[in-house]
């Protein structure tokens, strides 16, 4: 199910910074400390602390990728939260997150849009993921 989305220009940080709004909320809410699976785009330092200075404990895939220069990359996210069998298991829920954009692309509206601007995007985007929950909900009674 899809708990929360935001639509933003694309600026290099935009996609980190809507995550951080987003746990921020979402924290907030489950009133205790919570955990997120991220991709290796944002296994940034600044933004790992981010997380633990909000509550949330990041389980994003470390990435240690060789540079064109040849170095290894160092990733923010260390043994201490990898050891946990919990790091595992946010890793294949991460993948689940792509299921619900290739829904979207492919038997909703977001292969390519037809608005301009934020909240046209926006609204549009979140029709989607309302339609989404809505397919998977008899799906999930049913199991």
């Amino acid at each position: 199910m899809a708990v929360a989305g935001r639509v933003t220009h694309a600026n290099g940080t935009a996609e980190r910074r809507a995550s951080e709004t987003m746990l921020k909320a979402r924290r907030k809410a489950a009133g205790r400390r919570i955990t997120a699976g991220e991709g290796k785009a944002y296994d940034t330092a600044d933004h790992v602390a981010n997380l633990r200075a909000i509550g949330v404990t990041p389980h994003v895939t470390q990435n240690q990728a060789v540079t064109k220069t040849g170095k290894n990359r160092s990733s923010a996210i260390d043994e201490r939260t990898t050891r946990h069998p919990g790091y595992g298991m946010s890793q294949s829920r991460r993948a689940m997150v792509e299921c619900i954009f290739g829904w979207g692309k492919q038997h909703g509206t977001m292969r390519k849009t037809k608005h301009r601007g934020i909240a046209r995007v926006a609204a549009d985007f979140l029709l989607n993921l309302i339609a989404y929950n809505l397919i998977r909900i008899p799906k999930l009674l049913a199991a």
